[in-house]
């Protein structure tokens, strides 16, 4: 095992055990036994096929989310808007499902739904890495303002062209069960979109470290001015990379909207995005590692809730040890990035003396 995938296994354990340790501190004031919730949150994760079928069902869009921003990331971007880009996503999917009902099959409709739901947040990623290459603009405020442009656009839809029939609730009508995405475990709700979702991180791994355009994202991200000297045009890149987080953000809007909630509902979901940037830097923005920490992070928010359920602890608390672990998860980043400079000090004074 090399040195920095030991640092990364270290951390990671250390930042997940940190969190857990101060939110077992918290259910103390609250006299509550933290490891007898503990113990129910990891046994409850396995008491039966549905509870279990959940954890993959949350971690589903966290795949997405997380892999959106480590591709930017890649190339040394900061894509903080995978929330709007998601919204972007469940707006295209939910209006492209509500056209289509079961006008035409079921398997094309999704096809069509999905590519549509894709070039829809490829362009809305797009316009972000646009204003980098063309204005040098930071792209890190720009994605993050544009969340709330996508959440306003999608706050209006819902209370005027996507309203429901009734025009009581800001949501659309439920989609037709022809544009629902197949369940492929009998009596859970884990649909399609879960296998979609380690197919496109291993499509994404082969295309960062097996194809061309892959490399030339990573040597813009480790050097840009070595990039240029090559011949790479880091602006062309830019580009290209937010479409590709876009449309992969977008495509966990449409697994949402398609597989599990089958409509569209005003202030759905609003830590997805936050939460994949903290699952990319567990997986240290490696696609496969996105995989398992997705899965980790599925498993809190299944546990946590059933905790919360049996123990009698506060939502709120459960929110704060997801909230804790996210913090230490980011914290580590910085941890491996310190111990990785004194590392390679200690070998150039070696060389220097030597």
């Amino acid at each position: 095992m090399n040195e920095k995938l030991r640092d990364l296994i270290l951390t990671d354990i250390a930042a997940v055990l940190l969190g857990l340790i101060l939110s077992g501190l918290l259910m103390l004031f609250l006299d509550k036994n933290p490891i007898q919730a503990y113990s129910v949150l990891f046994t409850s994760v396995l008491n039966d096929k549905y509870t279990f079928a959940e954890i993959f069902v949350k971690a589903t869009p966290l795949i997405f989310t997380a892999l959106a921003f480590a591709f930017t990331f890649k190339a040394n971007l900061f894509n903080i808007g995978a929330q709007g880009q998601f919204y972007i996503g469940a707006i295209i999917s939910v209006a492209m499902s509500l056209f289509l009902g079961d006008s035409i099959p079921r398997g094309l409709a999704l096809i069509i739904i999905f590519a549509l739901t894709i070039v829809g947040g490829a362009l809305w990623g797009g316009l972000i890495g646009l204003a980098k290459a063309r204005f040098k603009a930071n792209e890190f405020l720009v994605s993050m303002m544009s969340t709330y442009v996508a959440l306003a656009i999608m706050n209006y839809l819902l209370r005027t062209k996507l309203l429901e029939t009734k025009m009581e609730y800001p949501q659309t009508d439920p989609l037709n069960p022809s544009v629902w995405l197949p369940i492929f475990i009998p009596g859970t709700r884990l649909h399609i979109g879960f296998i979609l979702a380690v197919v496109v991180a291993i499509g994404i791994w082969v295309l960062l470290y097996k194809t061309p355009i892959g490399y030339r994202i990573r040597v813009v991200g480790m050097n840009p001015d070595a990039a240029r000297l090559a011949g790479i045009s880091a602006s062309k890149l830019y580009v290209i990379a937010f479409m590709i987080s876009g449309g992969l953000a977008a495509m966990a809007g449409f697994t949402e909207v398609n597989g599990v909630q089958h409509m569209l509902v005003q202030g759905f979901n609003t830590d997805i995005g936050p939460a994949g940037l903290g699952i990319a830097i567990l997986a240290n923005a490696n696609p496969i590692g996105i995989i398992f920490a997705s899965i980790l992070f599925g498993a809190l928010k299944v546990g946590g809730t059933i905790m919360g359920q049996m123990s009698g602890i506060p939502a709120s608390i459960i929110e704060i040890m997801q909230g804790f672990v996210m913090i230490f998860v980011i914290m580590s980043y910085f941890v491996r990035n310190e111990i990785d400079v004194r590392r390679e000090k200690r070998k150039l004074r070696k060389v220097v003396g030597q």
